[in-house]
Parts: structure tokens; sequence; C-alpha cells
């Protein structure tokens, strides 16, 4: 059994898009990483929306304002990857500090285009403050707050190992789960109590129940994503989960959007071409899903997304069915 995929493309030339954000207009925002702005993209036109410098990342949507994720920016270079060994491909991708760095930080931008920062530095669980490393992701808490997600850097030989962390409404940022490895993608279940969140490395999906904003009851290992393409590489990058719960990954390396039901099992795989498959978004009304292709540039649709769930749903068997995609 397949079932048919319509990829449809919104954009191209863009610069290591990642972190897409469906609007009620049928618009989606983009964050452009090596280009440092963040790009709307409608009716097959796109334009700047913000030009933050840096490094943009994780997008949300806060009532009229933005909150961004900053990273702080990189160099970029063409270079092997995943590897500098035999079989890697050449990508171009982040590689060494940034020639004009800016504080890594979560921004909001207004609707008249005015820049101000919710947050540069986050409290410990042992009350240590310390500085955002490398913010990645981000997601609405439901109650006005947010979560996020701080990669951390890699300078030399030496890793940070970062958390998840949560925002209230005033700004106060706590970190709530450490350590992870490399964590990046994070979003909110329709319930409300349940975060999923990934690490890119381990190749892990984290499902967390929630007691509250800001409060992890437990945690527990949701999928691991297959890992496949240049040298059978893998990683899990962004993450989404659409209004029937089904949870999408966006998977590095083999090339595609790996979706999950509920129960943690991989239904659909979307192959895509693209081995930095960055990061999803479903509309609100599970309509629409998009997603980023960084290495090449594009940002893709598939619509009519819900009817494609229930035609995997209908298949009636628990295993995974490729997507037979068609583009356009």
């Amino acid at each position: 059994m397949t079932v048919g995929v319509v990829l449809t493309e919104l954009a191209a030339g863009l610069g290591f898009p990642e972190s897409p954000l469906a609007l009620a207009d049928g618009s989606v925002l983009v964050s452009e990483l090596s280009a440092g702005r963040v790009s709307r993209v409608a009716d097959a036109r796109t334009e700047v929306y913000a030009d933050l410098g840096g490094g943009p990342n994780g997008l949300l949507a806060e009532g009229a304002d933005l909150l961004v994720c900053q990273n702080g920016g990189a160099s970029w270079a063409e270079v092997a990857w995943p590897f500098d060994l035999p079989g890697a491909v050449r990508l171009r991708l982040p590689h060494g500090p940034p020639q004009r760095p800016v504080p890594p930080a979560v921004l909001r931008v207004a609707q008249d285009g005015a820049v101000s920062t919710v947050a540069t530095e986050f409290t410990t669980a042992t009350g240590q403050v310390r500085p955002l490393s490398r913010p990645s992701d981000i997601c609405s808490d439901g109650q006005g707050g947010f979560y996020l997600t701080d990669a951390g850097a890699t300078r030399d030989r030496r890793r940070e190992l970062m958390g998840l962390l949560h925002g209230r409404p005033d700004g106060t940022v706590t970190e709530i789960l450490y350590p992870l490895e490399m964590p990046n993608g994070v979003a909110l279940a329709p319930d409300g109590r349940t975060l999923y969140l990934t690490e890119t490395r381990t190749r892990r999906v984290w499902r967390v129940s929630l007691d509250g904003p800001g409060q992890v009851g437990a945690v527990h290992g949701f999928a691991t994503v297959e890992s496949g393409g240049p040298m059978n590489f893998g990683g899990a990058d962004g993450v989404c989960v659409d209004p029937s719960g089904y949870v999408v990954v966006a998977t590095l390396g083999s090339a595609g959007l790996s979706v999950y039901d509920p129960a943690g099992r991989l239904r659909l795989w979307i192959p895509t071409g693209d081995p930095m498959t960055t990061n999803a978004t479903v509309d609100r009304y599970g309509d629409r899903l998009v997603a980023s292709l960084a290495s090449t540039g594009r940002l893709v649709a598939v619509e009519r997304w819900s009817e494609v769930l229930t035609a995997v749903r209908a298949g009636g068997a628990t295993a995974a069915v490729p997507a037979q995609v068609t583009w356009r």
C-alpha cells in the first residue's frame, strides 16, 4: 500500500529556511538562517518580514507579535556532511563563528516592525543564571508563556549540553529538563498536556507529560527516527503536531518527514529529497502541512493534509506506508 502525496513548491531560493509558521490568512512566515531574516511567503511571492541579522530560527505567533529564536549567527561555507569522510556530500552549512555576532536571545517583532528583547538568559534548577547559548525552536505553552529549546554551541572539540526551557509571560525563563543532547524541535499537542521535543544527534523524540505550564510530570521516549542518506546518517530536527494528534518530525539524512500516530508508531514516510529537511508545521485546521527544505532553499506544502491522514488510517495496518510523492 502507498499513499499519494502532492508536494507543492511555495518558494525557492531561500537562505537555509527553517521553522515555517502558517498564518490564518494562508501566508507562511519562514526563517532564513543564512540570510539573517524572517520572510513572508504568500501567493508565490516572498518578501522580507524582519531583517534581524545573526541566525533567526524558531518562530511563534503571539497575538499580532512574533517571537523569534535568535541563535547569534554563524559563518557559512560549503562543507562535507555529515562528516569529512568518504561517502559524505557537500552542503552549504554553518561553519564556525559569525563575522558579525549578535547576542543569542528570544526577540519580539511587533506588528509595526519594532524589535525588542524578551530574554537573553535563563535560570537553572539549582538557581544559576546562565546566558542563552543557541536558541533553536519555540512553541506556545497555551497559557501565554512558551517552551524553548537551546541547542548549545560546539567549539573545537567541546559541545555544550543544554535543555528544555520554559518562559513565563513576563519573560522569565527557567530550565525544566536537563541534560539533553542538542535539543531542537518542540511542539505542544492539542490536549495542552503533552509536549514533544527532539534531540538531533540521538535521533530521539521525547514525549513530556505536563502537570501545568512549565511543570514536567513524566518523560518517555516516543520514537527514534530512521537513519539514511549520506553515510546512513540521521537526525531528528523540527517537530509539529497536527490537530488529530499525529506527530510530524523533519528527518535529516534520510531526507523527508516521519509521521507518527499518537501511540508513537511510524505510519507514513514522505521523502523530500533534501537531506536538510529541517522543520514542518500544520495549520490550525489540519488542512495544510508546510515543510522547509534547507539545503535546496525551498518551502513546500502538502495540501489536504487531513485527507492524507484519513487515507493512512483507512489502510488499517499499523506499519508505516511510503508516500507516493508527486511534485507540483
